[in-house]
């Protein structure tokens, strides 16, 4: 409920009144478990990369399918729960990357472990593909990992304020082209 609210309106733009009216739970509840607003920010985040990163992993890590299939399929359900439609919680590190990374190191760093998380899995993915002889890569599989990930972090911004999946759909096109697909 929360992570709804703070994709949609922003870190900065939520009060932690509205929250726990939303949530029907008490100020003082609150407090118990979180000193500030910025450790519940954290917390909000680190959540969040728990929950995606057990999504990614369904995704490329299933046994059976070559490893450009299952790397495909994850650029696929980016497109599909990244983009600027309603992402109802599904794009925090889109929507807060920027906000918060000057606001808070706790929350910067909740982001960049998060982010880095996907990055690895991204790269042994990457590694797999190129074991498999599903995917080509020029250079080493984790700076790939880097600059793709980079990409569709850029073209989702670039999704929200065009309003368009275009940028999505232009990452994806080169994406393939990157991975000579």
């Amino acid at each position: 409920m929360a992570r709804r609210i703070v994709a949609h309106k922003g870190y900065s733009g939520v009060g932690i009144n509205e929250v726990l009216a939303t949530a029907g739970v008490p100020k003082g509840s609150f407090y118990h478990y979180f000193a500030s607003k910025d450790a519940f920010g954290e917390a909000l985040l680190r959540d969040y990369f728990d929950e995606y990163l057990a999504d990614m992993d369904r995704i490329v890590t299933q046994p059976g399918r070559p490893a450009v299939e299952r790397l495909m399929a994850y650029w696929q359900q980016w497109r599909e729960t990244q983009s600027f439609d309603e992402c109802e919680g599904k794009c925090l590190a889109v929507k807060l990357g920027a906000e918060v990374a000057d606001l808070s190191e706790a929350m910067r760093l909740a982001l960049k472990e998060g982010t880095d998380a996907i990055v690895e899995r991204l790269g042994r993915t990457l590694a797999d593909g190129v074991e498999d002889g599903s995917i080509t890569v020029d250079g080493d599989p984790g700076e790939m990992a880097q600059a793709l990930y980079d990409m569709w972090l850029g073209a989702s911004v670039m999704a929200k304020i065009h309003r368009s999946l275009a940028p999505l759909d232009t990452a994806a096109a080169m994406t393939r082209h990157l991975l000579h697909l």
